[in-house]
Order: structure tokens, then C-alpha cells, then sequence
């Protein structure tokens, strides 16, 4: 598997072409601020997720009265995309939908996934186009994993994530098998904008919450090393580590959707908060990930 590395002068990155993962976010020094994958807690890095975000009930959903099947998080995790185009400090890949996603998701599409650095910055765009004839449903985003601690001598405790502005989150809620329970609780954070990290905050898996400042920050006060993750236009994040585990990381992922309900097979053309793209259009979402 070639790996495309793109660079500026503060940072370097590279990428696979297996659902365009980040596999490493280096800075100028060297120090590695990307979740490296060690099966021990989790194998992967920093997928994009489509064309659908998190469970099924059953691993199946309806369209147009028939059943369709699809694994956690869509089939993109496992898709070799094509370098559409690569320069020093950016790349673009692409998937068109095929005789392989058709099989399990029934809509004409292309998919670009790019990258671009801008001074300590990575800007993240998803461009999806409807080559279909009818409305498109899919949910998109992002699964990145942070090291934590950024550097040695620190302990996963040491660090926050921080919002950048006061609000007060609500808590999506899930049943004990991981599907939304209808039950969302107000999630009270430290001086309006701060979650302490603990290794038990993951226990019952991930924390995913709405109606949130679009811009969050993983930190230390006894560090100058951070991660901020900036999202506008996805209304979802997603905080997670392997549950009831020490894993040294943590995920912050943006999210458009969510997954299904429990015990409900859903139909894609009612799930409420899936993108709905008309014929011939594009959707667009671009959103970045800063190191300092």
C-alpha cells in the first residue's frame, strides 16, 4: 500500500488510499500528534466515515421497499480510492460508486476526500455529487485519533478538551447495545466549555453530543502541544476511546448523522438526520484539524 505524503514548512502528512486514512500527522520536529493504531486498543487512525455513520439495526436498512445490508460506519473504511490529483502541500481522492457499493447502497455517486495544509493547519473537504436520478441519503465524517499524552511525561488525565466558546451540549443517547435510545440528557461541562479526560468517561462507549460550539481542542495546561478540531457545518461530535480500556488516545470526530434506532431497521428516505442530496447536485463540507 503507497502512502501519498503531502508537506508545508510547519508539518507533514501522510495519507493511504484505503478510504483516504490519515496514517500520520507529523510536525516540523518530528512529533507524531496521530493515534498510531496498535491493535491492542484500536487498529485504525483516521477514517472517513460513509455512507453511513455508526450501527444498523441488524446491519441492514430499507430503500424503496428493499432491504439493503452494510457493516458499522459504511462501507468506505475498507475502499481503495484513486489519487485524483497530488501537489507538494495537497491531495484530492476520489471513489465512484461501482458494482461492489451498489451491491449494498443503490445510489450513483462520486466521492472526493482532499487534503490541504495550510501553515499548521489541515483542511479537510468531502465533496460528494449525486450522479443518480433520484435523492441521494448518506451521512459523512470524520473518525481521527489524537495521541494522548502529546508528549512524554504526561498522563492521559493531564488533558481536557476544551470548547472554544460557553454551551450547554446535549448528550445523544444510546441503548446498551450502541443504538439511539431516544433518551438525550444535558451533558454539564466544566466551567461551560471544558471535558476532563479520564479513561472511565469511555466506559459506555462514545460520548456524542449536539448543539455544541463548532470548535473543540484537545490540551494540556502542562503542555504547549494541542489538537483543535474545527467543524461548522457538522451538527454532531464524537468523543471515544476503546471502552474500559487505559488506550492512550482519544477520537474527535465530526459527524452530519447519526446511527440507527434501537430495534428499528430504518428506511433511508425517513432517517431522520441523513443528507439528502437532489439529482446532479453537490454537497460540500470542509472542516480542519490545527497542531500546535
Amino acid at each position: 500500500m503507497e502512502l501519498q505524503t503531502i508537506r508545508n514548512s510547519k508539518m507533514q502528512v501522510a495519507i493511504s488510499p484505503i478510504a483516504a486514512e490519515m496514517q500520520s500527522i507529523q510536525d516540523n520536529n518530528g512529533t507524531e500528534y496521530l493515534w498510531q493504531g496498535d491493535p491492542k486498543y484500536w487498529n485504525r487512525r483516521a477514517f472517513t466515515i460513509f455512507p453511513h455513520i455508526a450501527r444498523l439495526t441488524e446491519g441492514s436498512y430499507f430503500y424503496k421497499g428493499k432491504r439493503y445490508n452494510m457493516n458499522t460506519h459504511g462501507f468506505l473504511p475498507e475502499m481503495q480510492m484513486e489519487v485524483e490529483s497530488i501537489s507538494e502541500n495537497a491531495v484530492c481522492y476520489l471513489l465512484k460508486s461501482n458494482h461492489a457499493t451498489l451491491k449494498e447502497y443503490p445510489f450513483h455517486f462520486e466521492l472526493r476526500i482532499s487534503y490541504l495544509l495550510q501553515d499548521n493547519e489541515i483542511v479537510v473537504t468531502y465533496d460528494v455529487l449525486n450522479c443518480g436520478d433520484e435523492p441521494m441519503f448518506f451521512g459523512i465524517g470524520g473518525h481521527p485519533g489524537f495521541c494522548v499524552p502529546l508528549e512524554n511525561g504526561l498522563s492521559f488525565d493531564d488533558y481536557t478538551l476544551e470548547f472554544a466558546e460557553e454551551c450547554n451540549p446535549v448528550r445523544i443517547g444510546f441503548s446498551e447495545n450502541v443504538f439511539l435510545s431516544g433518551n438525550d440528557t444535558e451533558y454539564p461541562l466544566k466551567d461551560g466549555r471544558i471535558i476532563p479526560l479520564r479513561h472511565d468517561l469511555f466506559d459506555d462507549d462514545a460520548i456524542i453530543l449536539k448543539d455544541i460550539c463548532h470548535k473543540v481542542t484537545l490540551k494540556s495546561e502542562k503542555s504547549t502541544r494541542s489538537v483543535t478540531v474545527e467543524f461548522p457545518d457538522m451538527e454532531y461530535i464524537g468523543f471515544w476511546h476503546r471502552p474500559e480500556t487505559d488506550a492512550p488516545y482519544v477520537c474527535i470526530e465530526p459527524w452530519t448523522s447519526l446511527c440507527a434506532r434501537d430495534g428499528i431497521v430504518e428506511d433511508f428516505e425517513t432517517q431522520e438526520s441523513l443528507v439528502s442530496l437532489e439529482p446532479a447536485k453537490r454537497y460540500v463540507n470542509t472542516w480542519t484539524i490545527e497542531i500546535t
